[in-house]
């Protein structure tokens, strides 16, 4: 998607070739000048008409589908990079344990929650969002609500709870002080993957899982229901929440 995005810019064409960074090497695909676009990116313009999210535009012009477009879309060479490292780091333990097709939704559906907070927050601001970071934020959510909802099946319990609480103030921290960061869909992404995390992440318990995952010292004899009463609890008290919110 990001060659795409470079294609439609043609920074040549509308910029001049004099001012694109890598006209020599890149041709049509060259980025923006640095004084626009530090990131080694296209314009604001050309994100804008391929379905960045603008607040103006979902709230006055009512382009919804900016809320689902918007994550595909990255600013530049830096910012696509960092987010598929964060991606790698945080998604593909998920997928392994829980398959594509719940992690799939998980991310989607994040980043839609991201994309929509920061409308709400930013409803009268005239800029624009892009990028898969509230989406991301919403696999570090969820692996917060896995960690609650599973918490008996873990035998570390402690440092998984450090190690993980580590993860998220490193992320937000970086996003607070980076200029430019929109902290709205992060937010957003990250409160909608705590939420589905407890709806799709619960876990059996150990009778009802491959032996490898049972941690030393579980009595195997000692049967116990599949799921505890406090997962189907916050399942229910989360599946609530993200209905009416």
């Amino acid at each position: 998607m990001f060659v795409y995005t470079m294609y439609v810019n043609d920074c040549p064409e509308t910029t001049g070739s004099a001012n694109c960074v890598g006209f020599e090497q890149l041709g049509r695909f060259s980025f923006q000048p640095l004084s626009e676009n530090v990131l080694l990116g296209p314009s604001s313009h050309t994100l804008q008409d391929l379905g960045g999210l603008n607040p103006k535009f979902v709230v006055d012009k009512d382009q919804t589908y900016r809320l689902f477009t918007y994550m595909w879309l990255h600013s530049g060479v830096f910012h696509l990079l960092a987010n598929m490292l964060c991606l790698l780091f945080t998604g593909i333990q998920l997928e392994q344990e829980f398959g594509f097709l719940r992690i799939g939704l998980l991310y989607f559906l994040s980043g839609c929650g991201g994309g929509l907070l920061s409308c709400l927050h930013s409803r009268t601001k005239d800029r624009v969002t892009v990028g898969a970071s509230g989406a991301l934020f919403g696999l570090l959510g969820s692996n917060f609500s896995e960690l609650i909802t599973n918490w008996t099946t873990y035998s570390s319990k402690c440092s998984a709870f450090t190690e993980l609480l580590i993860i998220i103030i490193v992320n937000v921290c970086i996003g607070i002080f980076i200029p430019g960061v929109d902290q709205s869909a992060h937010y957003g992404g990250f409160f909608t993957g705590i939420l589905l995390g407890f709806i799709l992440l619960m876990r059996p318990q150990f009778g009802y899982v491959n032996q490898s995952y049972i941690h030393a010292g579980h009595d195997m004899k000692k049967r116990e229901p599949k799921y505890m009463f406090y997962q189907y609890l916050l399942c229910v008290i989360a599946l609530v929440a993200f209905v009416l919110g």
